[in-house]
């Protein structure tokens, strides 16, 4: 019984590591205005969220999301910045593959530093079985070095 249990154990250990580390941090080392993509995931539809933490020239004005392989079905997405606060989006909607999501204005004023957005979705009808890959992408203005 005490080896099940520690076999128990070690499975679950394996399991939380290989799901805490399969999102690499995405890093942006840009600072020009215009858009740029943050960084990306591939959708396994085994789950039901994802995340993209963000590094580096994090300074955004907004976002939007673009879907490539297979079809995604949205709920929301969660935009994390640099002081704690958040700023949640609905959007209720499918996006197509090749699609994009509308274009999401940061709240507050100028660019916010984002450090994670956490998406919100379920599987699209998607009979070929591939994985969805989305794009995170942010409007840098510069307006706050002006």
């Amino acid at each position: 019984m005490k080896n099940l249990k520690t076999i128990l154990f070690v499975l679950l250990l394996a399991a939380n590591f290989n799901t805490a580390f399969a999102q690499k941090p995405a890093v942006v080392l840009s600072d020009k205005s215009g858009w740029q993509k943050i960084g990306e995931t591939r959708v396994d539809f085994t789950h039901e969220k994802d995340e993209i933490v963000v590094i580096g020239a994090s300074r955004f004005s907004a976002i939007k999301i673009k879907v490539t392989d297979a079809p995604v079905n949205f709920k929301s997405f969660e935009i994390n910045f640099d002081k704690g606060d958040m700023q949640n989006v609905s959007i209720g909607e499918s996006i197509k593959s090749p699609g994009e999501s509308r274009v999401v204005q940061l709240d507050g004023n100028g660019e916010r530093i984002i450090r994670k957005v956490i998406f919100r979705y379920n599987t699209a009808n998607n009979n070929d079985g591939k994985k969805a890959h989305i794009e995170l992408w942010g409007l840098k203005t510069n307006t706050d070095k002006k």
